[in-house]
């Protein structure tokens, strides 16, 4: 038989977006349990952090945290296609705010936030997994199994869903709906990289172009301690052309871009990649009675930018504010107060990831006469200021791109 427990604020998931959300509310002195189903540390993709995300992460308590961790310094991107080369500086945008970051192993950052939301206060319960959610009364309750297999209730003034790639609610629920987006997987390890000094700016996030085919593409994260994360992103059906074991499959495309093959030339594959399939995701509604969804337990689109973690941690100070606001004795509208503001950034994002598969943004950011206005408001986007309506690309990004693309084949 189960037991019942109470609190005042229960968040499924102690990944960035649960983290921030609960040193966020242990701040406004808030009791908030975190219903975690790994154990900590745990390997994760998404490594590669954008600036704006150190705002929130400044805010929620953890800044000297993730200081102090000795993660690798990220200043910017850098793409590559063939024979051409670009690279976006943060430090030069359009945006005000944070411009530099770190590019992190998420098992380590992910435990770093997790350790800094217990500090505060909050009651991280590892190993717990939510089985059943109730939000049809006056206060959301949750049956979890606890880590030593006992199964208890526990309600909560409000619902927050961090829960990422598991999404629990949405599951749940039955809040899923198809993304708009193709289905596309990716392959992908840590490896030793070997690459010379000096041969690579270990700064930047490197993002190369497939050689014969512009939907495809590899990352390349470089960390501070000599190792790197390798990927490539790719319909499914290209995948699947390459036989053997996911590491053979993973090396055999890294190493038909010849760019990437002489970076790598020295590298240590010793870690068995892995595979991730069909991870664009949507829902019916960010919100519902008393609870909200958080980061990718509401909608996750592409890797290319990296705007997982942003997006995450963003939506983590939109719901507080929200929360906090009606604690204050204010009516919130969630959906005008939550999921609007959270989607203007989201919408801009996928504004520029269509973009990036059609072609259209390859062909800005590879063009040879750059406007440097321009080149700063893009910088701004890529660097995590998908909100700042202040830039152009921000309040008419599909607009703006396909202007801009025009106009750069009118000038080839």
């Amino acid at each position: 038989m189960s037991t019942r427990q109470s609190t005042d604020i229960v968040i499924i998931g102690a990944g960035p977006s649960g983290s921030v959300a609960a040193g966020l509310l242990r701040k406004a002195g808030r009791d908030v349990v975190v219903i975690e189903r790994e154990a900590f540390p745990r390997f994760s993709i998404g490594e590669s952090l954008l600036p704006q995300s150190m705002a929130y992460i400044e805010k929620a308590g953890f800044l000297q945290d993730v200081v102090q961790a000795g993660f690798q310094y990220k200043n910017g991107a850098a793409f590559a296609k063939g024979d051409e080369r670009t690279a976006f500086d943060f430090r030069e945008k359009f945006s005000p705010g944070w411009g530099t970051t770190y590019q992190v192993q998420r098992g380590h950052f992910d435990h770093v936030l997790a350790t800094g939301a217990e500090k505060a206060g909050a009651d991280v319960r590892y190993r717990h997994s939510v089985l059943a959610a109730d939000v049809t009364g006056a206060k959301p309750v949750l049956t979890v199994r606890g880590a030593d297999d006992h199964v208890y209730e526990i309600e909560a003034n409000f619902l927050l869903d961090a829960s990422g790639f598991g999404r629990t609610l949405p599951r749940l629920l039955d809040l899923e709906t198809p993304s708009d987006f193709p289905v596309r997987g990716a392959i992908f390890t840590h490896i030793e990289d070997g690459i010379p000094t000096g041969a690579f700016d270990r700064n930047k996030i490197l993002i190369t172009v497939h050689p014969e085919h512009h939907d495809v593409w590899y990352w390349l994260i470089p960390f501070s301690n000599g190792r790197c994360s390798i990927g490539v992103v790719a319909e499914p059906a290209f995948l699947a052309q390459y036989q053997g074991e996911d590491t053979e499959r993973l090396k055999a495309i890294v190493f038909e871009d010849a760019g990437l093959a002489a970076l790598l030339q020295n590298a240590r594959w010793d870690t068995p990649a892995r595979t991730l399939t069909g991870y664009s995701a949507n829902v019916k509604s960010l919100h519902g009675n008393r609870f909200a969804l958080l980061g990718n337990a509401g909608e996750f689109l592409d890797p290319v930018f990296s705007s997982g973690v942003t997006i995450a941690v963003k939506s983590a100070d939109l719901a507080v504010t929200a929360l906090l606001r009606e604690a204050a004795g204010e009516t919130v509208d969630w959906e005008l107060d939550y999921a609007k503001p959270l989607k203007k950034g989201v919408d801009t994002f996928r504004a520029f990831v269509t973009a990036w598969y059609d072609g259209r943004f390859q062909k800005i950011i590879f063009h040879k006469d750059k406007n440097p206005q321009i080149e700063a408001m893009i910088s701004s986007i890529l660097a995590g200021y998908a909100w700042d309506e202040a830039n152009p690309y921000v309040a008419k990004p599909e607009r703006r791109l396909s202007s801009l693309e025009a106009a750069c084949s009118l000038f080839d």
